[in-house]
């Protein structure tokens, strides 16, 4: 009893300094991981600064979900081999041997550089069985963008994302960009390439009622909503017969461009931008 009763008092006066310091550390911690505003801190360089579209802007003819429009697979491309070409040959130019690469919106085919070697791809799209004929992706995600933008990696988890032609369908693309700003690593490239393709009653209002010029500007907007994005660049490839097909303006015409049954080549637009900078590679 002698031994155990003399420390009695000082463990009895000593861990009330020591618990009060902690009550009042505990509040000021859950406060600040609970607070809006310091997520706003922690995502500033990622932060959208002004809307894009307008409400109107992001419906669409067929409103019925996305996931169910995209249930059957569809083993096709939906643009042809000169802008599969053009698109390959950019992701050669842009596309670090070695990186880690996301595949935003794909399907059963990348359009990735057969010779070059990635560190890993992963894929990101609507229909799980396209998704895994696809021999680039080590692994996929099946996820409705327009459901929920999230997306399920950490921070500066990529090199570079792409997305080709599918960027017509995004009705919440501000937040898409933002989130792929998110898990790009600093100096990491996004690359959204389009043609004038689409499955038209899933293309947004805005997209629909576009011109091309006003569809390359339509994406340019979207990266310069987010800040951190570098200055945007456009890629043009226009097929040489494209002037004289436009001129015929007749419905029946401009229907059968639209179904791709009138146009020799598929015009090609990819519009890139950087996280925070370029990198100069020698």
């Amino acid at each position: 009893m002698v031994t155990i009763i003399p420390p009695n008092p000082k463990p009895w006066h000593s861990p009330f300094p020591t618990r009060t310091k902690t009550k009042t550390l505990q509040p000021k911690i859950v406060s600040t991981l609970n607070d809006s505003n310091n997520e706003t801190k922690q995502s500033s360089a990622g932060k959208i600064k002004r809307e894009v579209l307008t409400n109107e802007g992001r419906t669409k003819l067929n409103t019925y979900s996305d996931r169910d429009f995209y249930a059957y697979p569809r083993f096709v491309t939906h643009v042809d081999d000169g802008f599969i070409s053009t698109l390959t040959n950019l992701y050669r130019q842009r596309l670090r041997p070695g990186s880690e690469v996301l595949d935003l919106m794909s399907s059963w085919v990348s359009h990735l550089p057969s010779e070059v070697s990635y560190k890993r791809v992963v894929g990101h799209g609507l229909n799980a069985r396209e998704l895994a004929k696809n021999p680039r992706l080590e692994y996929f995600i099946v996820k409705d963008l327009n459901q929920d933008h999230k997306l399920e990696f950490d921070d500066c988890s990529f090199d570079a994302v792409v997305c080709a032609v599918s960027v017509q369908y995004l009705q919440q693309p501000e937040k898409v960009f933002a989130e792929v700003f998110r898990v790009l690593k600093p100096g990491g490239v996004f690359i959204v390439s389009f043609s004038n393709r689409m499955f038209y009653e899933k293309a947004i209002s805005a997209w629909r009622d576009g011109t091309a010029y006003g569809r390359v500007q339509l994406v340019v907007q979207y990266f310069q909503c987010v800040e951190g994005y570098t200055n945007p660049e456009i890629v043009r490839k226009l097929p040489a017969d494209s002037a004289a097909a436009q001129e015929d303006k007749s419905p029946i015409s401009w229907l059968m461009r639209l179904l791709g049954f009138l146009s020799g080549s598929d015009p090609f637009y990819a519009v890139i931008a950087y996280k925070n900078f370029k990198p100069v590679y020698e």
